[in-house]
């Protein structure tokens, strides 16, 4: 909603690239006063500490994969210097800029990420993954409304599991995405946007859950102590071991970890950056060629905010500060989906 409201308005109505520009069909002219101000505020507070979170859940699942592989101490020490490390890299690639750095780091990891994907399809069992795919995906369109009803359930596992901090962890990424997409979407038809932007994007991130997690689930059942054993979940539940375990099992275990470590690594060095450059475009008005040292100040104090979290409190203060700014982007969102219609039927009205 926030990609195709940005490109709408952008692209099609001539307003800056910034979230203001989404409100002007409800606002008008209002959207370049304190109006705007509080708009694009938010949105700058929702994706530092978006951003900040997933440094720091990141730089745990990082250190996990170490200690687990490489006997690396889990501690918040290590954490801290993989953030500065995180951010370093990031850096590099924000003053090398969006085609130099951003660009480059994504599609080396996409290639990585694709043949990790396809080692363990065949290794795991292609077979049972794939018929796992469309039988699990049509089992979740059937069943997604019946588990999410509060009403007359006596299994509310589903509903209380699917908790508010994933639900505004995401609502809080929505600005950075959502402005890096519409940059990257010039010349694209509404149809095309939504083919490209939202559904083959999602059917491979289902494809991508299928097959780790249907590997997984196929190892439970083969044999479920020592699974558990591995993932550490009969003492305590580790869920950033669970990647590491899954891929013991496979051949070439130590291999595949390394390079899985090394996805989550530059997974969030691709995501800082980019977030920085948005973050950079937002607090100057919507211009994409802001002052290098702008770009600077900002990838350097989202690290810092996910270092004094992780410090503070650890993942608790991550989930916190991505609620409380996730919450009243909310209510943005619902303005920007009511902005969308206005704006399309002015353009239909237009041809």
């Amino acid at each position: 909603m926030v990609a195709l409201s940005l490109a709408l308005f952008s692209y099609n109505k001539g307003l800056p690239l910034s979230i203001r520009s989404a409100f002007y069909p409800i606002f008008g002219e209002r959207v370049w006063g304190w109006t705007g101000h509080i708009i694009d505020t938010l949105a700058v507070f929702a994706t530092l500490f978006g951003l900040a979170t997933s440094l720091g859940i990141g730089a745990q699942q990082a250190n996990a994969g170490l200690n687990y592989v490489y006997g690396v101490p889990n501690n918040v020490t290590v954490q801290v210097i993989l953030i500065i490390a995180i951010t370093a890299i990031a850096l590099v690639s924000v003053l090398r800029g969006l085609d130099g750095g951003v660009k480059v780091l994504s599609e080396i990891n996409m290639v990585i990420a694709l043949l990790l994907l396809a080692f363990v399809l065949f290794t795991a069992g292609a077979v049972a993954i794939v018929t796992g795919f469309f039988s699990t995906l049509g089992a979740y369109a059937q069943e997604i409304i019946p588990l999410s009803n509060p009403f007359g359930r006596e299994d509310t596992g589903y509903m209380q599991g699917w908790t508010a901090f994933y639900w505004a962890w995401w609502i809080s990424w929505s600005p950075f995405v959502g402005m890096f997409i519409a940059r990257v979407s010039r010349g694209r038809t509404v149809r095309e946007f939504v083919t490209c932007v939202l559904i083959i994007p999602s059917l491979v991130c289902v494809f991508w859950m299928a097959v780790f997690g249907g590997a997984a689930i196929e190892q439970v059942i083969a044999d479920p102590v020592g699974s558990a054993v591995k993932a550490n979940v009969i003492d305590s539940y580790s869920p950033e071991l669970s990647l590491f375990a899954m891929l013991e099992s496979l051949p070439l275990a130590g291999i595949t970890s390394t390079i899985g470590i090394i996805l989550v690594i530059v997974f969030f060095v691709t995501s800082s950056d980019s977030g920085s450059l948005v973050i950079d475009t937002i607090t100057a008005g919507g211009k994409v060629d802001a002052p290098v040292a702008q770009r600077v100040f900002w990838c350097t104090f989202e690290g810092l905010v996910a270092i004094a979290l992780l410090i503070g409190g650890g993942l608790s203060s991550l989930q916190a500060m991505v609620i409380s700014t996730g919450l009243p982007f909310t209510v943005i969102l619902l303005f920007i989906c009511w902005a969308i219609v206005v704006g399309l039927m002015s353009e239909k009205r237009n041809t």
